[in-house]
């Protein structure tokens, strides 16, 4: 009997290792199965589910990767063999040392044989899209407890590296979409704020900037910690009449990056296609089936390209609420583009979820049958870069190859099968990439160049500093000095980041509308932060030290240089308004100098003079050691005029839902220690704004425009998806938008009674509305004497870097210089009345030449000659500032930030003797 019961207690112990324990399914844990109509989770469930099928599973490793904005949590949960798992290390060092390439040929062929292929798989950053949050969930069920061939050799040749990319957002829309307890009634739509805490949409475009928290924590684990070979970024909505979009993409892709990126972003993209074919699952569509393209860096799929890496994206139909695909005739016919079309139908949330799963597999399944290919080509691109870097190359852009057909053209040669001479055009010396940028640590504004140089070390950038003064071309650079050489892995999304962006012109046809890009055209990170840099076309060599990996910078520690009984600041420092908020918040007196200070280097219009008296001296200096400027120490108080600043009551406009422009300059406002008031457009009707408020920022698309009707909010906002019925009382306050019959009249009192309104992009239309003396500048003289608009045929500029010429003189731009780069999304520009200057308008920065483009496209940029960019009017006794330039652009643009907190200081500064 004893024996009887051993062999038994043993049979009981195999079966335990050769049966694990059940795990706990979605429906056990949610009490429904994911895709549900009518259900969604909430983050809170989905991290409690995370935690417990992790602790439960030998297959699943859960990561803490930083806080959210909101400060959740955010997780990536690690998927593999238990094999894998328990040897995690080994294959992350393995995909580091490949994704970096710092290995011989034939030790990256050894590597390629040991190690595994790992896939990035996230979901929910854009969270109404509440398909890629489910999937998400979904997968990581079905990897660990699936046993099928399939399932166990995908497991067993790859690393999934699962990633929430949205936790807050997970939370508002879903709690919001299931407080209707009748789920018939249950919708998506109407949320009253930003489904992400200061941006929306667009933490979908702060990927070379990693601004936010959740972008800073997604880039570490992309470009630092593990560098996979294939990264998926689920979205939806899919092309109507359609299932799915999901690569390859159409044209164009960018010059600077590998072409292994996109044949392999080909091959992946047609085993997705061919999946979904075999499995009877029609309505999968690529190429010019949407707008989706490889040209811009920035989103979390294509800052990917930058790093070597295969960027995928899907957008697919789908909602808790079913729905119907819709009849397109055009899209019943089979095409390269559409190869399987889907008739029209009533769909529901299971079938999204069920697409993305066949999409998630198809791509981990050519990720285990092309393991070594995959992580030998990711070294391949990788050494590639390096070796570009450590010699003369030279990358070909359209405006090259256009100048050399020019030239060809006018010899009367055949551009079909022209003489190499011409060829020799494309390979001047002065025309070669970079092999490297110097930021000089003396240049006037070092801590935003410092921020540069952080935004490149979170996308995994290696940087050296100078531990000397050394010597380039005869150029001396102090200690402290940053080298970025571009002879690295990364090496595109350094000359991304440095080199302008060179858009092709790219029309529907031969003389037809131009193609509007996916986003931006143009961004130079370093051209839209004002930082000053050296390319340098040879190999730099000096007394550097390499920056430790990942670990971000603070400037140099700054100083009082001198004793005295006041400090002098330049105003050319960005930080420097974190200093005057910090005084004015304590009630020290801070002045600003009209004239600078002469003979003092960097001390010009604007100086900052701050009296060493009371909490003023400690304040000083601690934040030069904090924020890394020099405070001149002076004796007395300067003579000459000065303006006293005050503290300021701000007020910043937004409306239900969330404006993303909005969003941003709230998180602007806080980096710079602003105070401020968020007001929603029943403030303003409710007027005595003169009372509560001295400055009102409008940001583009808050004022209407003043041709589309009375009352009409286009360009405003206001539009609420839902009818104020269903929309609870606690957000009644935020509901409407700002109308020409009601608010606009508030705004005038409010300017002439002595207040300051500051516009951005298309509230600059509140100019219209006042009846100033100013009109479009991209307007031309039609046959009846009209001025009609440019079509669009005529002028384009879709998100580009422009040159714009500023009056450095004016307190509006004190700090800057006699040029500024200018972020410029078709914005407004204006022409100044010939009364203009007798009423009180004055030009601040302008467009003085014909070809302003820096970087993008700008098609048809010669009418933006002498057009003005940014103004000035006297309303009353109030200001008015226009600023055409999205000069705080997604919060990148910090060479022009003076501008709007210049604009804020200058409602309550009063001159001074």
């Amino acid at each position: 009997m004893k024996n009887t019961y051993r062999f038994f207690s043993l049979l009981f112990a195999v079966a335990l290792v050769a049966f694990p324990q059940s795990l706990t399914s979605p429906k056990q844990h949610y009490g429904f199965n994911i895709g549900d109509d009518y259900m969604l989770t909430t983050y809170k469930q989905t991290e409690a589910y995370f935690k417990k099928l992790a602790a439960e599973s030998d297959r699943l490793k859960l990561v803490d990767i930083g806080k959210t904005e909101e400060g959740r949590t955010q997780y990536m949960m690690v998927i593999s063999s238990p094999e894998n798992i328990r040897n995690l290390a080994r294959y992350q060092e393995i995909a580091q040392k490949m994704g970096r390439a710092k290995v011989t040929e034939d030790e990256a062929r050894q590597l390629s044989l040991q190690g595994k292929a790992v896939v990035w798989i996230d979901g929910g950053l854009h969270s109404t899209e509440t398909v890629g949050t489910h999937q998400l969930i979904e997968t990581i069920w079905q990897f660990a407890s699936g046993n099928d061939p399939e399932t166990l050799r995908i497991l067993n040749d790859v690393i999934i590296l699962c990633v929430h990319a949205n936790p807050d957002g997970h939370d508002l829309i879903s709690e919001w979409y299931m407080r209707e307890p009748v789920p018939e009634k249950r919708v998506m739509s109407g949320a009253p704020r930003l489904y992400h805490k200061y941006i929306g949409h667009d933490n979908n475009r702060d990927f070379y900037m990693a601004a936010m928290k959740e972008s800073t924590n997604i880039n570490r684990q992309l470009f630092i910690e593990w560098i996979p070979q294939i990264m998926y970024n689920h979205h939806q909505s899919g092309p109507p009449g359609t299932v799915i979009f999901a690569p390859p993409f159409r044209g164009p892709f960018n010059y600077v990056f590998d072409p292994l990126v996109i044949t392999s972003l080909d091959a992946v993209g047609a085993a997705m296609h061919s999946r979904f074919v075999a499995e009877d699952k029609p309505g999968s569509t690529m190429r010019g089936g949407a707008n989706y393209s490889t040209w811009y860096n920035g989103g979390l799929r294509t800052t990917t390209y930058f790093h070597n890496m295969i960027g995928l994206l899907t957008e697919i139909i789908g909602s808790p609420t079913p729905m119907n695909i819709p009849f397109n005739p055009s899209l019943q016919l089979a095409s390269g583009d559409l190869p399987a079309p889907i008739t029209p139908q009533k769909w529901h949330y299971k079938q999204s979820i069920d697409y993305s799963l066949t999409a998630n597999r198809a791509v981990l399944d050519y990720a285990s049958r092309h393991r070594e290919q995959l992580l030998f080509n990711i070294w391949k691109m990788g050494k590639n870069a390096i070796q570009r870097g450590s010699e003369d190359n030279w990358t070909m852009y359209p405006r090259r190859i256009d100048a050399v057909k020019e030239e060809i053209k006018k010899d009367g040669g055949n551009l079909r099968s022209a003489d190499l001479k011409y060829f020799e055009l494309l390979k001047k010396p002065e025309m070669r990439d970079a092999r490297g940028y110097i930021l000089s640590a003396d240049q006037p504004d070092f801590p935003t160049a410092v921020k540069f140089i952080n935004a490149l070390i979170k996308a995994g950038i290696e940087i050296d500093q100078a531990t000397a003064s050394f010597t380039v071309n005869g150029k001396t650079y102090p200690a402290g000095s940053y080298v970025v050489r571009t002879d690295q892995a990364f090496r595109p999304h350094i000359l991304d980041l440095f080199e302008p962006q060179d858009h092709p012109n790219d029309f529907q046809y031969e003389g037809g509308p131009p193609i509007a890009p996916y986003d931006s055209a143009g961004w130079t990170l370093a051209y839209q932060m004002g930082i000053q840099f050296d390319r340098v076309l040879d190999g730099v060599q000096g007394p550097f030290r390499k920056l430790p990996l990942g670990a971000l910078e603070k400037p140099p520690t700054g100083k009082i240089s001198g004793k005295g009984s006041g400090y002098l600041i330049s105003h050319k420092i960005n930080d420097s308004f974190i200093l005057t908020n910090r005084l004015l918040k304590a009630g020290a007196e801070v002045y600003w100098l009209k004239d600078g200070v002469s003979g003092q280097e960097n001390m010009g219009p604007g100086t900052l003079y701050i009296p060493a008296k009371g909490a003023a001296e400690g304040i000083v200096e601690k934040s030069a050691a904090q924020l890394g400027f020099t405070a001149q120490a002076v004796s007395r108080k300067p003579t000459g005029e000065l303006l006293k600043l005050s503290p300021v009551r701000v007020a910043l406009w937004d409306r239900y839902g969330g404006s993303m422009p909005s969003g941003w300059t709230r998180w602007l406002f806080e980096q710079f220690e602003f105070p401020f008031d968020v007001i929603y457009p029943k403030t303003l009707d409710d007027g005595n704004l003169r009372s509560k408020y001295d400055v009102i920022v409008f940001v583009s698309g808050a004022i209407p425009n003043p041709n589309a009707g009375a009352g009409t909010p286009r360009g405003g906002g206001g539009g609420n998806a839902l009818s104020p019925d269903r929309i609870p009382e606690e957000f009644h306050s935020m509901l409407g938008a700002v109308t020409a019959d009601k608010s606009i009249p508030q705004l005038k009192s409010f300017l002439e009674s002595g207040g300051t309104v500051l516009t951005i992009g298309s509230s600059t239309s509140l100019a219209q509305h006042l009846g100033l003396p100013i009109t479009s500048a991209l307007t031309e003289k039609a046959a009846d004497g009209t001025e009609k608009p440019l079509t669009r045929n005529q002028y384009y500029v879709p998100g580009s870097i422009l040159k714009a010429a500023v009056n450095s003189s004016h307190p509006l731009a004190w700090g800057m210089d006699d040029q500024a780069s200018v972020f410029f999304d078709n914005s407004p520009v204006f022409r100044l009345g010939p009364d203009a200057e007798a009423k009180g308008v004055k030009p601040i920065l302008w467009f003085d030449s014909a070809t302003p483009l820096q970087s993008g496209w700008a098609w048809g940029q010669k009418y933006l000659e002498n057009g003005v960019a940014v103004a000035e009017a006297k309303v009353g006794e109030g200001k008015l500032f226009l600023m055409g330039p999205e000069i705080n652009f997604r919060a990148q643009p910090h060479g022009t930030f003076k501008l709007l907190f210049n604009g804020l200081y200058l409602s309550t500064a009063q001159p001074e003797k």
